[in-house]
């Protein structure tokens, strides 16, 4: 078995995948304080809770865009599986070809999330990932990554929505009852869930307009995904696992 692992800014994702079956996925709180002692703790008993045997995983990737984190969670799956983990980076084959201005800039999730839908589906691709920021790239018809956009995330929205008014509550991502609202944390639910998602349909509109000049197959991915995307108007695909499959189709390319 594969260990899979993607630190971001507020979860690292854990997933254990065999052969393209992922036969688990667990999320921790991205600390960055934490010792890596600590976090082999909290991997151990997760493996734990899902009755995975250290003894079963033969080894491990890991993707990152937090590099105070990176060295801890290394060293945690070094005293695991007793095995070097290999990182996505520079000297790793994706099969991306990337256009930007610096490459090297891209952060390691979107690369993989790329290399997961090119390996799934057929250009050109716009990929949204809505975490702690709702990202946006856009592969053309050949296969090349050629930019994206990067908008303040849902809750980090709210959460400065919220904290800069004296009179506007935290509330919860839940369903809005109609498009306007009657008193504040229904107008507020209606709000954040009903603007992001047309703010994501327009947003496809204008890429394929105005960059692509065709439509697109569009996948969502990302902890914050499955309270918009049921609101869009546009056809978006939802995968949940969209990172750990990108992972492992690179490992792949890569493994001796």
């Amino acid at each position: 078995m594969l260990l899979a692992i993607d630190i971001g800014n507020t979860n690292i994702v854990l997933g254990g995948i065999d052969k393209n079956k992922i036969h688990f996925t667990a999320r921790l709180y991205t600390e960055k304080k934490l010792s890596f002692d600590q976090y082999t703790i909290q991997i151990k008993n997760m493996l734990d809770i899902y009755n995975i045997n250290t003894n079963d995983i033969k080894d491990c990737i890991i993707s990152s865009v937090v590099p105070p984190v990176l060295d801890a969670i290394v060293q945690a799956v070094k005293t695991l599986i007793k095995k070097s983990p290999m990182i996505v980076g520079p000297g790793i084959k994706t099969g991306l070809n990337i256009l930007m201005d610096n490459p090297a800039q891209l952060g390691s999730d979107l690369v993989v999330n790329s290399v997961a839908c090119l390996n799934q589906f057929k250009p050109p691709l716009i990929i949204i990932d809505m975490g702690t920021a709702t990202t946006v790239s856009v592969i053309d018809e050949n296969k090349n990554y050629i930019g994206g956009c990067i908008i303040p995330g849902v809750k980090i929205s709210l959460n400065a929505l919220s904290g800069m008014t004296a009179q506007l509550p935290h509330i919860s991502l839940d369903e809005p009852k109609n498009t306007i609202g009657k008193n504040t944390i229904d107008c507020m639910k209606s709000g954040i869930i009903l603007g992001n998602a047309s703010m994501l349909d327009g947003i496809i509109d204008r890429i394929e307009e105005d960059v692509l000049c065709s439509k697109a197959t569009v996948v969502a991915t990302g902890g914050i995904a499955n309270h918009i995307i049921p609101f869009c108007k546009k056809e978006i695909i939802y995968d949940d696992d969209l990172l750990l499959k990108g992972l492992y189709t690179i490992y792949n390319k890569n493994k001796k």
